[in-house]
């Protein structure tokens, strides 16, 4: 448990991620209510902030109502990292206010509350559930008094207010409660195809800035994980990057890209299943690595083992210092996660080469075309102003004959483009490579065949 004085008017949660969603905390001695359904992890985020604020001098109050029995969850609490037992009774105080709701109804409760406050000083009440307490009220002049009055005694007093209930989207334009609320913040579950998304989104923050959209999080034994919506805005600002050139690891394609890729530059490598676009990646990441640019290989294809004998076959070790292997499976991968990931991966590694292997299981991971359009965009971004060189690969349907590069929006962030394809020669099928595009620089437009040999990609030179 740490000392969580409120500074600047916000709580903080102890995670950082979420802290910067909501412009640094829960706002500080006002009431926030965090509403989804059961299951949701609305009790395992309330308990997140009352271990990481309550301190003895201002300890935390915890309510449970008619919703879940307080043995139950104290049971759960105890399962996660951050609840300490040696706070219970010292800096947290739980208590069950569902016996004193049945028998004496919502005045009862009040009166206990404001009890509670005068008797504790606490820094920070939760009420789990809140929506519960509405049932109790013989009409909705009742509740609405009784809300009055609760919401007056605590504005009176230092106090950050955590409401907890069950409310869906519809109870925003009816509950009360939500007139009352500083802040709103949801927890929700999105559904794509059979994949299923937690996401948090902050619905109302009076008077502050806040990052808008869904926010895919995670509940877990350390507790809720959230990972920012990645959406950079267009930056109009100028950035500095390195004018001499990085090779692809491939000499006679250098030639084609006039002397290779420029620093910072995303790549993009389409070609049908087998060409040689993983292939083409791990050039660009062994050769850099061996010039001194450490590199990334994020894959969502081969797996450690696979990638590794795969690189073996053409006597590289992933094992070589400047190599470092990022694998995630596509199955049940957040790709908000995921950049998140990624991005702290280059920032620990000091990485300058990435190679992102392969843009369809991201797209498929996304479960939404807007959603990884924008993630696609927001990456290459953050990647160029950090000097960092983006290499993609994408697959392709069409074996022989080219007919659309993209469905996805990928050509027009990338700012080269490499295409493998198949070509039938009598009895034989080869493969031919075909620089089509490379922003800010010439380049040789014509299709060249490669043979794949134990030193990897080999390109056959242009005949004059």
């Amino acid at each position: 448990m740490t000392t969580g004085s409120p500074a600047g008017g916000r709580l903080a949660s102890g995670n950082q991620q979420l802290d910067a969603i909501l412009g640094g905390g829960f706002p500080a001695h006002a009431i926030n209510l965090v509403v989804g359904p059961p299951g949701s992890g609305k009790t395992i985020l309330a308990q997140q902030y009352v271990f990481h604020n309550a301190t003895p001098e201002r300890p935390a109050v915890y309510l449970t109502t008619v919703s879940e029995p307080l043995e139950k969850v104290l049971r759960y609490g105890q399962t996660m990292a951050f609840f300490d037992p040696a706070a219970v009774g010292r800096a947290v105080f739980y208590e069950d206010v569902g016996e004193l709701l049945g028998t004496q109804g919502l005045s009862g409760v009040l009166e206990r509350i404001g009890a509670l406050v005068k008797e504790r000083r606490p820094g920070m009440l939760v009420i789990d559930s809140f929506k519960a307490l509405s049932f109790y009220a013989a009409d909705q002049g009742e509740f609405r008094r009784f809300l009055h009055s609760l919401s007056g005694r605590l504005s009176a007093f230092p106090v950050t207010s955590l409401w907890l209930g069950e409310y869906d989207r519809a109870a925003l334009t009816t509950a009360p409660e939500f007139a009352v609320a500083d802040a709103i913040v949801s927890l929700s579950t999105d559904q794509a195809s059979q994949r299923e998304l937690r996401v948090l989104q902050v619905l109302k923050l009076r008077g502050s800035g806040f990052l808008s959209g869904k926010h895919a999080y995670r509940l877990s034994a350390a507790g809720i994980e959230v990972f920012p919506r990645l959406a950079d805005p267009v930056d109009p600002a100028a950035y500095p990057l390195p004018t001499e050139r990085i090779s692809s690891g491939i000499p006679v394609l250098d030639t084609m890209l006039t002397d290779g890729y420029w620093p910072g530059a995303a790549t993009l490598i389409a070609g049908p299943s087998g060409a040689g676009k993983t292939l083409m990646g791990l050039h660009f990441i062994v050769s850099g690595a061996r010039r001194g640019e450490p590199g990334i290989i994020a894959t969502l294809q081969e797996n450690p083992t696979q990638l590794a004998r795969v690189a073996q076959g053409f006597g590289w070790s992933l094992a070589e210092d400047g190599i470092e292997l990022l694998y995630r499976s596509p199955v049940d991968l957040y790709i908000d996660q995921w950049v998140h990931e990624l991005l702290a991966a280059i920032e620990g590694t000091g990485a300058r080469r990435v190679l992102i292997d392969s843009l369809g299981d991201l797209a498929f991971a996304a479960g939404d075309e807007a959603r990884y359009r924008e993630y696609l965009y927001s990456l290459v971004q953050r990647c160029s102003r950090l000097g960092v060189s983006l290499l993609m690969t994408y697959e392709l349907l069409e074996l022989f004959q080219l007919v659309r590069l993209s469905e996805m929006g990928v050509s027009h962030v990338s700012d080269n483009v490499v295409v493998l394809q198949y070509l039938r020669h009598q009895s034989e099928v080869r493969r031919t490579l075909t620089v089509l595009k490379t922003r800010a620089s010439l380049h040789q437009p014509q299709v060249r065949e490669f043979t794949i040999t134990p030193e990897g990609i080999t390109l056959q030179a242009h005949e004059a």
